[in-house]
């Protein structure tokens, strides 16, 4: 009969096989990268998906103030322009942002955001497509497909 201290010693030596074991099996399958600076305590570990990754990060939207300038990456940012701003992934990185069941697919035009805690800034009109306008600021899936 095992005590306790022996269970829950097994359970972890379980559970570290296991990690090592799903950290080996993503390395065969081209890995899968999450910029460390945007780590958060409450997201899961990025999944991987064909060629890019899956994140739950902070975002926001943003819009009128910035309507009629040019963005980081040369975009001029208009009412119905669909895209994102992130601080580090390259100008043209294709996303895919999910909320609530709608998604839509754009890319990244701009920088920011330059709040704490946020990875993305996001159109008004993508935040419209995925009913994400009205929640304002909040946790969002990204599948991120880097540009080849």
């Amino acid at each position: 009969m095992l005590s306790n201290r022996n269970k829950n010693v097994i359970a972890l030596a379980c559970a570290l096989l296991l990690a090592l074991g799903a950290t080996a099996a993503s390395a065969q399958t081209g890995g899968t990268y999450a910029p460390p600076e945007e780590e958060a305590s409450y997201a899961p570990p990025p999944a991987p998906v064909a060629g890019g990754w899956t994140v739950y990060k902070k975002a926001t939207w943003y819009g009128p103030g910035f309507w009629n300038n040019r963005t980081a990456c040369g975009v001029k940012l208009k009412k119905r322009t669909i895209g994102a701003a992130h601080k580090k992934l390259p100008c043209g990185t294709q996303v895919t942002f999910t909320h609530n069941g709608r998604s839509i697919t754009t890319r990244v035009i701009d920088r920011g955001p330059y709040h704490k805690g946020y990875a993305w800034d996001l159109t008004k009109k993508t935040a419209k497509r995925i009913g994400f306008l009205t929640v304002g600021a909040g946790p969002i899936q990204a599948t991120v497909t880097p540009s080849s």
